[in-house]
């Protein structure tokens, strides 16, 4: 697939350097060459020095051949300037656009049938703040997302040492989650995906992915001695897009104090929250994090733009006495300086927002796909389509389906029921699967057995 992407910031870089490995023919488009040059050293891909709003650039860069163009520059107005351009003079790409400013968002007749042409809307501050407000909603997790419009959810827990899960086999699990429909899916220990079968023992810092239904995620974390005391009362360190957002979704139901070291950004977004406190200040300034109490606070949530201040003063607050902290990390390399810092989940941007992008980008039919493990992992809800090769799922046993070791049948569902898997279960035309991929690069196995009708 030949596919364009407009921007070569940090969003732009993580989504060359997924798609790039998945021999796709990239080109990347941005003014700053310096961006450019570092992402040629490190990726096999094409680069155009130029404005990406501008035809002859696009032009350059092989827009009219185009199978796709992402625009992801740190500008909404020229990501939807280029779809504009590309939709009047080129019929072939599909686009997707990065839209960050809430005002567009609010109005989605911007971008309907007589509006902007994008094919395809995504907001990474949107979906970090989702990310983010699941994981307030279960405490105890380092990771939880959503598939078939919620009926099903992937989280993971750490294991510590002396817990429930310390020293078990996969086997006694399965004897305590009963019925089928609550899956172990992976197991990563030091970063690497160990098999998992009935035989595997967990130990102490494994993280243990699960698919479950929905309405049984609560039971499983209890089963599991995870399922931790509400978080109600939250300082969140940054009022940028994020913060901002975040607090707006959580001031009804908590007590959330925001703090924001510009004066103009802290006044203007203490005009948007009703409930919430807006404190102008610097988030690792010891003194001020202890006026603010938060030694009693249940959860320090740092995501402001900066990574090095954020990593610093979530293990202040920590330090400090707060229950738990929350780390935005939008460079990936620097979650190794977390052990010991007392931080208890990283979250990383361009993960949470690569999963958006690539459902759009993958050959089968995908509803869903979570990037996972530093962008090394993939969870995928295909939809089962009969065929005349072999390469279609439906009709046969899941026994005999021969995918290679590394994928992992998570959740089967069926009607908009969630059913349980057996190696006897047989898939059916529109069946949905949630699959684990342990290799990102195993993922082709599903593409070929999922493909659209």
């Amino acid at each position: 697939m030949k596919i364009l992407i407009l921007g070569a910031g940090v969003t732009g870089s993580s989504v060359a350097g997924a798609l790039a490995s998945e021999e796709n023919d990239i080109v990347v488009v941005d003014f700053r060459t310096e961006l450019l040059d570092a992402l040629k050293e490190r990726f096999d891909i094409a680069t155009v020095a130029g404005n990406a709003a501008h035809p002859r650039v696009l032009e350059q860069a092989g827009a009219r051949t185009a199978d796709m163009i992402i625009a992801v520059t740190d500008s909404d107005e020229t990501n939807m300037l280029a779809c504009v351009i590309i939709n009047a003079l080129y019929s072939r790409p599909k686009t997707i656009a990065r839209v960050r400013a809430v005002d567009y968002l609010k109005n989605p007749q911007l971008f309907g049938p007589n509006g902007i042409p994008v094919d395809i809307v995504i907001s990474p501050e949107q979906i970090v703040m989702e990310a983010i407000r699941n994981l307030i909603e279960f405490p105890g997790v380092q990771h939880i997302s959503d598939f078939a419009d919620g009926l099903v959810r992937l989280f993971s827990v750490k294991v510590v040492a002396d817990g429930s899960l310390t020293g078990k086999k996969i086997k006694t699990l399965k004897e305590r989650l009963v019925g089928g429909k609550i899956r172990v899916v992976a197991i990563f220990r030091r970063g690497i995906p160990l098999i998992v079968n009935g035989e595997a023992v967990i130990e102490t810092g494994d993280e243990v992915f699960f698919v479950a239904p929905r309405e049984e995620v609560r039971r499983v974390l209890k089963e599991l001695n995870k399922l931790e005391a509400p978080l109600k009362r939250i300082i969140i360190a940054g009022g940028g897009h994020v913060g901002k957002r975040l607090a707006l979704a959580l001031e009804k139901d908590h007590q959330v104090k925001i703090i924001e070291k510009d004066p103009r950004r802290a006044h203007k977004i203490a005009n948007d929250l009703d409930h919430a406190v807006v404190l102008l200040g610097d988030c690792a300034d010891e003194a001020m994090l202890l006026d603010e109490s938060v030694g009693s606070t249940d959860l320090f949530c740092a995501i402001t733009e900066n990574d090095g201040v954020n990593i610093v003063s979530a293990s202040l607050a920590k330090s400090l006495g707060a229950r738990k902290a929350i780390c935005l990390l939008n460079h990936v390399s620097y979650s190794k300086l977390l052990p010991g810092t007392g931080i208890d989940v990283a979250v990383l941007p361009n993960q949470e927002t690569l999963g958006s992008i690539l459902k759009h980008v993958r050959r089968g039919d995908v509803a869903q796909v979570s990037s996972l493990c530093g962008g090394t992992a993939e969870a995928i809800e295909a939809i089962a389509h009969q065929s005349n090769d072999l390469n279609s799922v439906v009709g046969f046993r899941v026994d005999s389906i021969n995918f290679p070791e590394g994928i992992v049948m998570g959740a089967l569902i069926r009607n908009q029921q969630v059913i349980s898997i057996h190696h006897e279960t047989v898939f059916e035309e529109g069946d949905h699967v949630v699959m684990f991929a342990m290799d990102k690069k195993l993922v082709v196995n599903i593409e070929k057995k999922f493909q659209p009708l």
